[in-house]
Order: C-alpha cells, then structure tokens, then sequence
C-alpha cells in the first residue's frame, strides 16, 4: 500500500489494472491444467477433454462484444470487478463432489470462466489507453507488452501451479484454495479501483457493439487469422501428437507446455524493443505485415520437415520455439496497435470487438484442429496455419501506416 501511494494517480490504476490481471490469470491457467489432469485421470480421451473447453471459447466471443458496450456504459472498473467475481463462483462450483462432476456441469462452469476471462482481459487492455497520453505512443506500446507479456508468462505458472495444487490438495482443495486467493483480489479492486475509470461520456447505443473504424475493422479481421493459426494446431493437435508419436507422458507434454507459454510471454513484454522502439520507433501496419510474413513461412517449413521425416522431433520442437517467438512479436504489436487506433471515450466498444474477432479465431482453431488432426494429421493442421497466417499478413497491408516518434503528436 505505501508502494501505491508513492506514486502517480495513473501508475496506481495501472499497477491495480496489472495486479488483477496477473492474479486471475494464475487461476485461469491453473484452473485448465487442473481439468484436464483431474478428467485425464478418469480416463477422459484428449478430443473429450478438449470439447469441455468449447463453451470457454464460444462465451468469450459473446464476452467480449457485449463486455465492450457494457464497460462503456457502467465503467472498466465495474467490468473488471464483475469478471473477477464470476471466476470465484467458478471455482467454487467444481468444489462440489466428484459424482456431480458431469460434463454439462464442468461446461458450464467453463462458460462462467471464459465469460469471466474475457471481462478482465478486456477490461485490463482497455484501461492503459486511458492512463497515458496520446502523444506518448511508444510509452503506451511499452505498457500494453508489459501487461500481454507477463500475462501469458503467468498463464504458464498457471499450467505448474494448477499441477502442484493437485498433488497437494486434491480437486476440490485446489479450487476452494484458488477461490479463497481470488475473492482477497476482488474485494480490494472494489475497494481501490477508480470508480469511473473508462466510462464514455455519452451513452453509447447497442447498435454501436459493432466497430464503425476501418483500421479496427481490419486489424479485427488479421487478429481473427493469426489466433487462429496458432490454435489450429497448437490446441489438440500438438498434445495428442506429443502423446501418441513421440511417447511422452502427460506431465511431459504439459510442462513442455507450460515451458513454451512462460517463453513465449517473456518475448511478448520484449517486443518494443524487439520492434524498434529503442530507436524511436513504434510499428504500424507495415510492421504487422513484415512480422505475418515472416511468420507464415514457419509452419510451411515444418510442415515440409516433417511430411520427409527430417529429423522430425528437431523440426517440430525447434520450429515450436522460433513460431512462439516470433507469434509472440505478432500478438504484442497487434495489441499495442488496437489501443492505439482505439477512441478514448468508449475504448472499450472497439477494444470488445476486436478481442471478439480474437476469440472467433481461438474459437475457430480448436474446433479445427480437433478435426483436422483426426481427419489428415499435423502436417495438415501446420499448412493450415500457413494458410490463416497468410491470410492475416494480406489483410494487414490495409493498415494505416505511420512514423510516429515517442513523444510526438
């Protein structure tokens, strides 16, 4: 608390922002690893495990448009509080005994959570637009990686903690255990979260959910194919890979996992300087184009590895390693540049819409990948990727360009 008052009234909103943020994505990364080992364990096939996690990507797409019109008519303080209080009624509903576990009852809790998720993301990214000025571009790039970095990074704590917990605890004491931390965080944001952080000056209308800017528009559409290439093959296909082919054992495969997450938000808080930065630089949409070409021609060459069998534990574990760097450089500079084209009164209107399209391509590459891992295997899951990537690269040659120094107007 000393700490907090020590500094300046916008540092103290970010702090709190960036506080709630990282406390429920602990949860939401353990709360994962712990349904897929607790329903592995009563001998749950992968495709059945990952279809409990559908309702979590459809409700985030509903969230997420929705959330935007809501924070901009009740204030991001109030979103954030709300998500924060429906991931503890989450938990609290699988602290119930292990007979009443059914897979519509565990569904839907993953419905409250990814509804809780995407309140707080959105809530989060949309309140740093409102704490730095507009001219301080490179300032607001730097905090929006920040938060996108330590975010997923803490996702992959997440994925350990939600292993340890398990051991220690059993189900139930871990999620009674995650809710008791939870509801701590929730009760000081009410207390200490600016009350009308984020709240548009004139009502907005329900007509306006859908967003009227032509850069938002189409970063929304590359967004949609990026997350999309990821997932595609990264959600089933890759596990169920890692499993049968390569023989590894749950534990192995989840830490890899959670391993390749932690790395992969460490280059995400790097991207400013990765990007330019440090040379006065922030990216704009010749930026997001360079790093989706670049990025696209990764899973073709894995997938050429592979399909010749060069060395295919080299090719696929190594090329996962360069595309989470480089997918990481991708989704940082996407964020910092939809907080940007964002308008300030009723950001969260554009920032909701566009992290609708982000859970439309989430939402997308699972259902795909379950289906064309199955169907034709992972090499077909990766040309897929390539093919979503590309798609994402050619809809970002739209994007305004810029060359805009921090500090200028």
């Amino acid at each position: 608390m000393s700490v907090l008052s020590r500094q300046s009234p916008e540092v103290r909103q970010y702090l709190l922002v960036t506080g709630n943020y990282w406390a429920f994505t602990l949860t939401d990364g353990a709360l994962r690893m712990l349904v897929v080992l607790h329903f592995h364990a009563l001998g749950y096939a992968p495709l059945q495990i990952a279809a409990l996690f559908v309702f979590y990507e459809i409700f985030g797409v509903v969230t997420n448009l929705l959330g935007g019109y809501l924070g901009a008519r009740l204030g991001l303080n109030r979103t954030m509080n709300v998500g924060l209080g429906l991931q503890v009624l989450a938990l609290l509903m699988l602290a119930v005994p292990t007979a009443m576990l059914t897979i519509p009852w565990v569904m839907a809790t993953q419905a409250l959570s990814g509804i809780a998720k995407d309140l707080n993301k959105m809530s989060a990214k949309s309140s740093i637009k409102l704490l730095v000025p507009d001219a301080q571009q490179g300032t607001l790039y730097k905090w929006v990686a920040i938060l996108t970095g330590s975010k997923n990074a803490l996702k992959g704590v997440g994925f350990f903690l939600g292993g340890a917990l398990l051991a220690l605890l059993g189900f139930s004491g871990a999620v009674i255990a995650m809710a008791g931390m939870l509801a701590l965080i929730w009760l000081a944001s009410l207390v200490l979260l600016k009350k009308e952080l984020g709240k548009a000056t004139a009502k907005p209308k329900f007509r306006e959910l859908l967003s009227k800017s032509r850069a938002i528009n189409i970063l929304s559409g590359a967004r949609l194919f990026l997350f999309g290439a990821r997932d595609v093959w990264f959600v089933v296909a890759l596990p169920v890979y890692l499993s049968t082919v390569f023989g590894w054992d749950f534990w192995q495969v989840g830490g890899f996992l959670a391993v390749w997450v932690i790395g992969y938000g460490a280059v995400q808080s790097l991207a400013p300087a990765i990007t330019g930065k440090g040379r006065g630089h922030v990216p704009d949409g010749r930026a997001a184009f360079a790093w989706a070409s670049l990025l696209a021609a990764l899973p073709a060459l894995m997938a050429i590895g592979i399909a010749a069998a060069w060395h295919v534990p080299v090719v696929l574990l190594g090329g996962l390693l360069v595309f989470g760097a480089v997918f990481a450089v991708n989704s940082s500079l996407h964020s910092y540049l939809i907080v940007s084209y964002a308008r300030e009164d009723g950001v969260s209107l554009d920032v909701g819409f566009y992290y609708m399209s982000n859970a439309m391509g989430r939402l997308l590459g699972t259902v795909l990948s379950g289906w064309i891992f199955q169907a034709y295997g992972l090499v077909a899951c990766l040309w897929v990727s390539c093919l979503f990537v590309l798609l994402a690269a050619m809809i970002s040659v739209a994007l305004p360009r810029h060359a805009v120094a921090d500090g200028a107007p």
